[in-house]
């Protein structure tokens, strides 16, 4: 009867140690999945940001030299609607020995806007969707002005065009 008794230990112990390095295998997959979540998260508040501050008119001083030039049509509220935000992994970088992601924003709006004039919107949008991300890890200072590329522990991050719809 003696020797059941310890059988039934070591099966727990053995049990026990594959959960442990179950538990410990998985969560290098779920922090890679936190870090892009947390990042999609960053990603759509900047986009909200940047749509709220330019549709609304409200421009860095230089900025708003420059419109009063020759983007007039952009000093007056107007309507834009984010159809989509989304990212796709673009494979290593090896400047930055990172995983490259680049995130792409779907938007569309119903005033007549020139091409010159959609690309400035656009711009204001990634601008704030890269500084939003850099925020969020802590990586201002290792980015440039533009906050283009952006950092973060496993993944460099860029921005596309917006597409307009």
């Amino acid at each position: 009867m003696m020797d059941d008794a310890g059988q039934i230990s070591a099966e727990f112990l053995f049990l026990f140690g594959v959960l442990i390095l179950i538990v410990m295998l998985s969560i290098v997959f779920v922090s890679n999945e936190q870090e892009l979540n947390i990042a999609m998260a960053a990603a759509r508040n900047g986009v909200n940001e940047g749509l709220a501050t330019s549709s609304g008119a409200i421009y860095p001083e230089d900025t708003f030299r420059d419109y009063s030039e020759s983007k007039t049509s952009l000093l007056y509220p107007y309507s834009v609607k984010i159809i989509n935000v989304s990212y796709s992994e673009l494979g290593h970088d090896m400047n930055y020995d990172k995983k490259r992601i680049q995130f792409k924003v779907y938007a569309k709006t119903s005033e007549r806007f020139s091409s010159s004039e959609l690309v400035s919107i656009g711009d204001r949008i990634n601008y704030n969707l890269r500084k939003s991300i850099a925020v969020s890890f802590n990586s201002t200072s290792s980015t440039n002005k533009l906050y283009n590329p952006v950092f973060s522990p496993h993944y460099v991050y860029t921005t596309a065009n917006v597409k307009w719809i």
